[in-house]
């Protein structure tokens, strides 16, 4: 095994937390190592946002922390010194034009992460951030509570600052294995239980596949369950061949994992017409038959919902699709409407990390200064990104924390810039 010089730093993972912290850190003149076990960078970064790369979004500091729920709070550091319009600044700076079409979500002008990916790589060759890929860390080494090294499968590189941005479980495809969680373990730290999140979820009803041609907007999903009745999500859902997808859903998977693998199945509502009650529906539903007296059940009922959609609830209803509104027994049409307000359906399964964006636990923050992003337990190691026990929604929350703590945790332990570990 080979013997390799002295870096000031060493990064474990090359993802947007690894790569911005070792740019940071090679800016203010550190002598700066990369490390990636994949052939090549960056591959989940590539891959986000199904490869437009939604970098960030346009929320205060305050209401970004909130959507991260009680350990929210955490960021606050991070964010005060690296939020979206400094992560803007940032890639204005190293070439790269972003906007936000849509007033929240950012995105580059180009959409297509290839851009991003591009301009880190040009920035981190001209800081001299050395990166070699295909290099699997074995073990890091300490000596009297400190940092002494990297061993790889072939090589040990000396440092006494390590910082540790592997990533979760999510996309094993891309490289995640869950390796960093055990260099934590291995040097004392906790890890919470990890749980997939941001994904699809497979349901117990099978009409949801006659549906798969149905994008429905502006979703409301609850979780039918008394002690759970505070998780609410709202986004576009698109029903598959066993289940749901679409951002509502990866949004409720993070809430959702835990209560499935608790109590096996999870019961959600699912509110399709845009936020309309039962009252709102009944009203809408006797005016457009007043105005329309030949139009069918489904026919009015089309007017709010796709057909396929539209059908299904009208056969959950037991209501016969071709008879007018008039012609629908009081009973029966009270179901369609309390099922047009609020759908069920019993979530029963995923796929697993296979096919998670994103990982929902991560190594202990207690045991993290949120100044640094040091560990408490070992001297010259530290953490950022998704390893740590943060998660958040889909809009650009996890990237943008993944550069925050990434920023931090490089510019923290400068051999120009040391900010003591409180």
């Amino acid at each position: 095994m080979k013997l390799k010089q002295r870096y000031d730093l060493i990064v474990v993972g090359a993802g947007a937390a690894g790569i911005i912290a070792a740019i940071t850190a090679a800016r203010l003149n550190d002598k700066v190592l990369l490390l990636e076990k994949l052939p090549q960078i960056a591959s989940k970064l590539k891959a986000t946002g199904g490869g437009r790369c939604n970098l960030t979004n346009t929320l205060n500091n305050e209401e970004f922390m909130s959507k991260f729920g009680r350990n929210g709070r955490f960021m606050q550091d991070a964010l005060k010194e690296f939020d979206y319009k400094t992560l803007i600044n940032f890639f204005k700076e190293i070439g790269v034009d972003t906007h936000a079409p849509d007033g929240f979500r950012v995105f580059p002008t180009s959409h297509n992460s290839s851009t991003i990916i591009s301009a880190l790589i040009d920035e981190m060759q001209r800081v001299g951030v050395e990166v070699l890929v295909s290099q699997r860390v074995e073990k890091l080494l300490v000596i009297n509570n400190q940092i002494s090294g990297i061993q790889t499968t072939n090589n040990i590189f000396n440092t006494k600052r390590v910082i540790v941005a592997t990533g979760g479980l999510g996309y094993p495809t891309l490289g995640a294995d869950g390796d960093g969680y055990k260099m934590a373990q291995e040097l004392g730290h906790k890890v919470t239980q990890l749980y997939p999140a941001m994904m699809p979820l497979y349901t117990k009803e099978k009409w949801v596949k006659n549906c798969r041609a149905d994008t429905i907007a502006k979703v409301e999903l609850r979780v039918d369950m008394k002690k759970q009745s505070k998780i609410k999500v709202y986004g576009d859902l698109i029903f598959t061949k066993n289940g749901i997808r679409g951002p509502v859903v990866l949004d409720a998977a993070r809430d959702l994992t835990p209560l499935l693998e608790k109590y096996g199945e999870v019961p959600i509502l699912l509110n399709f017409t845009k936020g309309m009650n039962e009252e709102q529906i009944t009203k809408y539903l006797k005016e457009l038959f007043s105005k329309a007296p030949h139009l069918t059940i489904l026919e009015l009922v089309n007017t709010l919902l796709p057909l396929e959609l539209s059908n299904e609830i009208c056969k959950l209803a037991g209501v016969e699709a071709h008879l007018s509104y008039k012609k629908i027994a009081g009973e029966q049409r009270a179901k369609l409407i309390n099922l047009l307000a609020w759908t069920p359906l019993t979530v029963i399964g995923h796929e697993g990390f296979k096919m998670a964006m994103i990982t929902r636990g991560g190594v202990d923050l207690r045991e993290i200064n949120p100044k640094t992003m040091q560990s408490k337990i070992v001297d010259g190691l530290y953490f950022c990104g998704e390893i740590l026990n943060l998660d958040g929604p889909c809009g650009g929350y996890n990237l943008q924390w993944s550069f925050a703590s990434g920023y931090l945790a490089g510019a923290s332990f400068s051999k120009n810039t040391f900010i003591e570990n409180i």
